[in-house]
């Protein structure tokens, strides 16, 4: 994905034929027919016709590239307006989906590992409510605030569990500094640094961060004396 530049027409061909080649014969090219788009209550949108596509998806690149809009709302709206061409036989969900997630990695790398189609597939009825409502009054609006509301939503559990992530991390390596000070309490930082393989600043930080908790001590000058661990004083 990150290969892809999100303004390159050729690159979202190359990407549905790479996505589509063993499900469709003309894998990587636009629809050469008319088609309408169903839902429950039977045919939803009726997509533009197929000789229109090429000249649809031009004008919609050409957006992309001369917009001043912001990255957020940009990749709403080519979604938006993605869906509503149905440029191919097959696959536009997932390209479209995947197209909003290539324009937002460009934007910040971190979308790359909360893309777009994990996002939908948690609010999936919603999603396809707010494709509709926007297909009724004829805009995008609906779908841009719907499409805003839940990366707001996936980027605050996104932080969330990357907290967790790091709490885990931070207590793992204060757990492997305090096992090698258990071992030998006259052990130095620059033997903590190459026996962990960090750098003398992360251990420093650990270090600091033990003793403010009350976990470790230092008795002694840095060169001549020696750890304790405060559980075990």
């Amino acid at each position: 994905m990150g290969k892809y530049d999100y303004k390159n027409e050729k690159d979202l061909l190359l990407a549905h034929k790479f996505l589509m080649k063993n499900l469709l014969d003309n894998a990587g090219t636009y629809r050469n027919s008319n088609v309408g788009v169903g839902g429950k209550d039977g045919v939803t949108h009726v997509a533009p016709p197929q000789y229109l596509v090429p000249q649809l998806m031009g004008e919609i690149f050409q957006w992309l590239e001369s917009t001043d809009e912001h990255l957020l709302i940009a990749s709403c709206v080519f979604h938006y307006e993605f869906e509503f061409i149905h440029p191919f036989n097959d696959g536009n969900g997932r390209i479209g989906r995947l197209w909003q997630t290539v324009i937002l990695t460009s934007l910040k790398d971190f979308f790359a590992y909360m893309p777009i189609e994990s996002i939908v597939r948690k609010n999936q009825a919603k999603y396809y409510h707010a494709l509709e409502a926007s297909g009724s009054v004829g805009e995008s609006t609906p779908f841009i605030e719907f499409m805003l509301e839940i990366i707001i939503k996936s980027l605050k559990d996104y932080i969330k569990e990357s907290k967790k992530s790091d709490q885990k991390s931070d207590q793992k390596s204060d757990q492997k500094v305090l096992a090698l000070i258990a071992k030998n309490r006259d052990v130095t930082i620059r033997d903590i640094c190459i026996q962990l393989k960090m750098s003398e600043s992360g251990i420093k930080k650990i270090l600091k961060k033990l003793k403010d908790e009350n976990r470790l001590q230092r008795v002694g000058s840095l060169k001549a004396g020696h750890w304790e661990i405060v559980d075990e004083i």
